[in-house]
């Protein structure tokens, strides 16, 4: 089994889980990490230029790869945040793999197959991960982006925005 087998998107993503009886767990610890507070001055987003259907395994490193960079500052100072959730259920109908397995090879059109995993649809333009952190920490957030961003399977641009200062 290998990721780049289910990277593009085909067809309704099968999301139905009455139907199945062992779903895969989901592997991701957590979606937000650090201290939300409004004293940010950046938030760094990580956009998808592509298409692309995300296993949870891609999106759980690069949020491993990211917090290990971003949280050496101190957890005070920085918020990270996976956005998208692995709700699509990947499918596999896996074929005889033993000796004389030639001519059984085929198997059955169209099989139902086993659940192996899940993964996350996501379109262009679609944040994948987001850091809010203070301006002393902007080049650690920068590295922290480039690393996370080695882990995904598709082409990422970086977007940094001014976080606008709450007026009171």
């Amino acid at each position: 089994m290998k990721g780049r087998n289910y990277r593009r998107p085909e067809g309704m993503p099968y999301v139905r889980r009455e139907y199945i009886d062992a779903i895969p767990g989901l592997r991701i610890a957590k979606f937000t990490m650090g201290n939300l507070t409004s004293g940010y001055d950046y938030i760094l987003r990580l956009i998808s230029e592509a298409n692309v259907q995300v296993r949870q395994n891609a999106l759980e490193a690069a949020r491993v790869a990211a917090n290990k960079v971003i949280e050496k500052i101190g957890e005070d100072n920085y918020f990270l945040r996976l956005v998208p959730f692995p709700h699509v259920i990947l499918r596999e109908n896996k074929m005889i793999a033993t000796a004389g397995a030639d001519r059984l090879s085929e198997g059955m059109r169209r099989a139902f197959g086993k659940p192996i995993g899940l993964a996350a649809r996501i379109e262009p333009n679609d944040p994948v991960l987001e850091i809010y952190v203070k301006g002393e920490y902007l080049d650690k957030a920068k590295e922290a982006m480039r690393i996370a961003k080695s882990k995904l399977p598709m082409k990422t641009k970086l977007e940094i925005i001014q976080a606008k200062k709450a007026t009171s």
